[in-house]
Order: C-alpha cells, then structure tokens, then sequence
C-alpha cells in the first residue's frame, strides 16, 4: 500500500484534479499528519443538480491544475482535488456547506482558517484569481497557462473586413463616415456596456448567477457592494438604456418639429421611462448598499 504522499502523486500523475468520494477526503486530505496540502474545489456537477455555475467553475479549475500539472515548478507540496456532492454528500455537512461550488485549501500543519476558504462572490471563479489566492496561502505560484482561443482574433478579423468591404463599396460615397448620429449611437453603446460592469466581468470572472442548492433560488443580483453577477450586468444595461432611451425621447418631443400630439407621446414615454427604470436602479443600488436611505417610487 501507498504511503499517502506516494498515493496522491500516483493520482496526480494520471489526472490534474484528483477526484475524490468521503472517505478518499477524510485519509488523504483530513487525517494528519501531512506533509502536502491540497486545494479542493467541493462542487455538485450532476446534471440534475442543474448547477451552470459548478461546470464554469470546473473549466477554470481544470485549466489552474492541469497549468501545475504540466509545469516546471511542479512539486509534491500542493495537489488539486474536487468533491462531488453527489459522491461525498457527508463531507458537505460534515463542513457545514450548503453551497457550491466553494474552493478551500487544507494546509499541511493545523486547520484550515477562514482565509483558507476562497471568496468566490467577490473574487470570481477564474484561474488566475484563484491561482493569486493559492499564492497568498501557499507561496506557491501557479503560472496560468490557457489553452489557446482564437474565437476573438477571428471575429476582429471578420469584423476588420465586413467595416473594410462596407468602407470600398462604398469608396466614391463615403459621407456616411461623417453622421453624426451614428457616431453618437456608437459611444453611447460603449458608454453603456463600460458602465454596467462588463470590463469588471472580464476581469474577475463572476458566475453568470447564483443558485441555492437547498431552495433551488437563484440570484440575479449580488447581495454585496464589493462584487456583481454577470447577470446583473446585463440587468443594469438593460435599465440604463432603458433610461437613456427615454432623455432622448425627451429631447427629442422638445426639439422636434413633428406635430403636438406625437410629441406629447413621446413626452408622456420619455418620462415613463425614465421614472420606472431609475427607480428600479435606485432599489438594486439600495439592496446592494445597505442602510442606502434614499430610493423612488420602490423600496
């Protein structure tokens, strides 16, 4: 028999994140004493756990490990597992944890400390955000190395030519260049998406939401101030546009020289729009700010 250290390089040697079941979990990651420490991700990857979170995460966490695995710096002080919730549902109430996916680090001497579990709402689930938090509780450097995606370079190619093929059919006329409106229409959609957190997205990499595994509620939006959903992006780009839209409804029934009934439409939209979906942004703003104390028309 191996001894346990031998044991998790021979499992490490055939696949990058070590699966485990609760009693692999309590000799080889719980029982002292270890000379090693390990990095489990405890995750619910059924289908019918119907966890989209868990499978994004599982990606980013197979990139971390295998980036381990196969790297130079390779040793036996650190290895990468996962727990199923499926296959050890014990360990999960033996730890008190009633979500997944959580990524926790077991240190070699004593027990683990709050530290040593990842903060996931805030930091995101990307491999290098995770591979900084092994960092700091390890030491240990993880070089991130990602499998090459050529999907960006592809359509920044596609998109180089449909504006190329545009701007040389359209070579003896090319007064289009210079409307205003479409310009504007431009900035005001990079305004909005830079606005509503998507860079932050890119970033970080949060989960797209978040559901409880025992109600089975997801959450669209962040309970915290310090970190956002990818569909709260969305949901704020939606009401800010929403609320845009309607100001330039506005100025639009101010300016224009259309008849007084379709302005008044416009006037009476305009104002609607606005009114609603800012008092929609004021209450996400409050539920993420608490103790906020100002909101319209909803709490």
């Amino acid at each position: 028999m191996l001894l346990p250290l031998g044991q998790m390089m021979d499992w490490a040697s055939k696949r990058s994140v070590i699966r485990m079941n609760g009693e692999k979990f309590r000799r080889f990651v719980k029982a002292p004493p270890r000379n090693y420490s390990v990095v489990v991700m405890f995750t619910a990857l059924q289908p019918q756990r119907q966890c989209g979170v868990c499978k994004q995460a599982d990606e980013e966490y197979q990139i971390l490990a295998n980036s381990w695995r196969y790297s130079s710096a390779f040793t036996n002080k650190i290895f990468f597992a996962s727990v199923d919730f499926d296959e050890g549902s014990d360990i999960f109430h033996m730890l008190n944890m009633n979500s997944a996916p959580t990524f926790m680090h077991f240190p070699s001497k004593g027990k683990p400390k709050r530290a040593d579990t990842y903060e996931l709402q805030v930091r995101g689930f990307a491999a290098e955000q995770i591979s900084r938090w092994i960092a700091d509780r390890t030491d240990i450097n993880v070089r991130v190395i990602r499998p090459p995606n050529y999907a960006g370079p592809l359509m920044l190619g596609f998109l180089l030519a449909v504006v190329g093929s545009l701007v040389y059919l359209r070579r003896n006329n090319l007064e289009f260049l210079y409307n205003k409106n479409a310009w504007a229409f431009a900035a005001l959609c990079f305004v909005l998406i830079m606005t509503s957190g998507q860079m932050w997205n890119h970033i970080r990499g949060p989960p797209y939401a978040h559901k409880n595994p025992n109600t089975g509620q997801v959450s669209y939006i962040h309970g915290s101030s310090q970190a956002q959903f990818v569909a709260e992006t969305h949901i704020v780009l939606l009401f800010n546009s929403a609320v845009t839209f309607g100001m330039v409804l506005l100025h639009e029934a101010a300016t224009s020289d259309m008849d007084i009934g379709k302005r008044k439409i416009m006037c009476i939209a305009g104002i609607g729009l606005v009114v609603l979906f800012f008092s929609w942004l004021l209450s996400i703003f409050r539920a993420k700010y608490h103790g906020y104390p100002y909101s319209f028309l909803m709490n």
